[in-house]
C-alpha cells in the first residue's frame, strides 16, 4: 500500500527533526571521543601571551609599528610556538542568548585577547592588523611569531553569514601574504548550511559548555578541505536605490563591457554592486520569503528569537515562466541542511550532461522552484527542485515592465531590487582562488 504525500511529508519532517538532534548530540561529544583534558588542550592551541597582546593592541589600535616595537621588548627568551594556535571570532548576537555566554566561556578557556567579539572587532581589522604584527614581528627575527603566522587557524562561532565575512577577508590574503589561516565553525545561525557541509553540525549543541573544548580540539587537528567561492556583479540603472545587506558593497557609476549581449534596452549610466557568496544565490519566492523574515525579525524581535522559530559559459538557456525561483547552489546543503539538486543517478547525469556535484568542483548547479507546492515538496525531499544547468560562469538579465522590484538573496542575506524597463544584469564568476575550510567530521 502505498502512502499518501501528507504522511510522507510528516515522515520527512521526522527524519530532519531527528538528524538535527543528531547533529547536537555529536556535538557534545556524547556519541564518540574520550575526554578532553583541559590543560593539554591549552597548550595546543594557546598562543603566548606577548603575541596575543600584540595581536590585540595592533587591532584596538588599529597600527603594527607601535606595537611590533613594545611585543620586541617584553620577549621572553625560549618562547615556543603552540603546535596549533587557533583565534575564535564570535558573533554575540546570534543563537540568542548563547553568542555572549559562548564567548565568555572561550575566553575562559584561551584567555580574552585571542577571542574577538565580531560587535567590536571586524574581521579586515584581524587581518591587517592582527596578522600584520606577526608578520612585522617575523620580519624582526622573532621565530616564534614566524611559526604562529604560519600554523594559524581560525573558528567561527556565528551563521552562515558571519562564516562568509570572515572567509572573504581571510580570501584578500591570497594575493600577497599567504599563508591563509583554515576556518573552522560552531554553528550559531539559522540555516548553518556552511557548518552543516563541512561537519560541524546543523544547531548549537545542547551541551555546549563541555562541547566547546572538543569542538576546538577538532578545529586544531582536522584536515583541511577547499570550498569555491562566488563572485557577485549587479549592473543596475542609475537613478535607482537598494539598501543593500552588509554582504554586498557599492561600486558607483561603471561601464559594462563591450562585448555584453542584452535581449533589453542597456542605459547610459549604470550603477554598480558586488559580494561572494560561498553557498547560494537565488532570485524569486524563496528570496521574498527571506526579506519577510528578515523584515519581521529586525522589527518584532520578539517574534523571531533562535533557530527553531526562526525556521517556521557561452552556452545560454531561456527560463520560462514555469519557476518562481532560480537559484545557484554551491554546496550540497540549502535551507537548514536540505538538498534539493537531491542524487540524480549515473544515467541521468549522463544523458543531461551533468557531473557530480562537490563543492570544489569549479561549478554551481542551477535548478529552479515551480511555485510554494512545489518548493515545500522539495524542501522535505519528497522530490527534487527543477534541474535547469550546472556552469562555471552565469549572467542574468531581468527586466520590469509591470514589475518594480524583484527579490535576491546571497548565502541568507536578502535584498529587494529596484528594476524598471532597462536591463539589470546579474554576472556570477569563480572566485580564482578556494577558500580553505577545516572538516569537521
Amino acid at each position: 500500500m502505498e502512502s499518501s504525500p501528507a504522511t510522507e511529508g510528516s515522515t520527512a519532517r521526522t527524519v530532519a527533526a531527528r538528524s538535527s538532534i543528531l547533529d547536537s548530540v555529536r556535538a557534545c561529544g556524547v556519541i564518540a571521543g574520550a575526554k578532553i583534558d583541559k590543560e593539554e588542550l591549552r597548550r595546543r592551541i594557546t598562543i603566548p601571551e606577548y603575541l596575543r597582546r600584540a595581536m590585540k593592541e595592533a587591532v584596538m589600535e588599529q597600527t603594527t609599528s607601535a606595537t611590533a616595537s613594545k611585543a620586541g621588548v617584553v620577549e621572553e627568551l625560549g618562547q615556543e610556538s603552540p603546535e596549533a594556535p587557533i583565534v575564535v571570532f564570535v558573533n554575540s548576537k546570534s543563537g540568542g542568548r548563547h553568542g555572549k555566554a559562548l564567548l565568555e566561556r572561550l575566553q575562559e578557556l584561551m584567555g580574552e585577547e585571542q577571542v574577538f567579539d565580531l560587535s567590536r572587532v571586524k574581521p579586515p581589522q584581524f587581518v591587517q592588523f592582527g596578522l600584520g604584527v606577526l608578520e612585522q614581528l617575523a620580519d624582526l627575527g622573532d621565530d616564534c611569531a614566524k611559526s604562529v603566522r604560519q600554523k594559524l587557524r581560525v573558528v567561527v562561532a556565528g551563521g552562515d553569514g558571519t562564516v562568509g565575512w570572515v572567509l572573504g577577508s581571510l580570501g584578500e590574503l591570497f594575493e600577497r601574504r599567504e599563508p591563509v589561516p583554515p576556518v573552522a565553525i560552531i554553528p550559531l545561525g539559522t540555516g548553518n548550511d556552511l557548518s552543516r557541509s563541512f561537519g560541524w553540525g546543523g544547531s548549537f549543541p545542547f551541551a555546549w559548555r563541555s562541547a566547546v573544548k572538543r569542538i576546538l580540539q577538532k578545529a586544531s587537528s582536522g584536515p583541511i578541505c577547499r570550498l569555491d567561492s562566488w563572485h557577485v556583479l549587479v549592473s543596475m540603472p542609475a537613478g535607482e536605490k537598494v539598501d543593500l545587506p552588509y554582504s554586498l558593497r557599492h561600486m558607483g557609476e561603471c561601464t559594462l563591457n563591450e562585448d555584453v549581449v542584452t535581449e533589453g534596452t542597456v542605459p547610459e549610466k549604470v550603477l554598480c554592486f558586488e559580494g561572494v557568496f560561498y553557498n547560494y544565490f537565488s532570485i524569486g519566492m524563496d528570496a521574498q520569503v527571506a526579506y519577510g523574515f528578515h523584515h519581521l525579525r529586525n522589527t518584532k524581535p520578539y517574534l523571531a528569537q533562535g533557530p527553531v522559530s526562526n525556521k517556521r559559459s557561452s552556452a545560454g538557456w531561456a527560463i520560462m515562466l514555469c519557476v518562481r525561483s532560480i537559484v545557484a547552489l554551491n554546496l550540497h546543503n540549502y535551507g537548514s541542511g536540505r538538498n534539493p539538486w537531491g542524487h540524480p543517478k549515473p544515467e541521468y547525469l549522463e544523458k543531461r550532461g551533468f557531473v557530480e556535484a562537490h563543492a570544489d568542483d569549479g561549478l554551481l548547479e542551477i535548478f529552479g522552484l515551480k511555485h510554494g507546492w512545489h518548493a515545500s515538496f522539495v524542501m522535505v525531499e519528497l522530490i527534487d527542485a527543477k534541474h535547469i544547468a550546472q556552469a562555471a560562469a552565469i549572467r542574468l538579465e531581468i527586466r520590469g515592465g509591470r514589475w518594480k522590484k524583484a527579490y535576491m538573496q546571497m548565502d541568507g542575506e536578502p535584498w529587494k531590487q529596484a528594476i524598471n524597463e532597462y536591463s539589470t544584469i546579474i554576472d556570477i564568476k569563480r572566485v580564482p582562488h578556494q577558500s580553505l575550510m577545516i572538516s569537521g567530521e
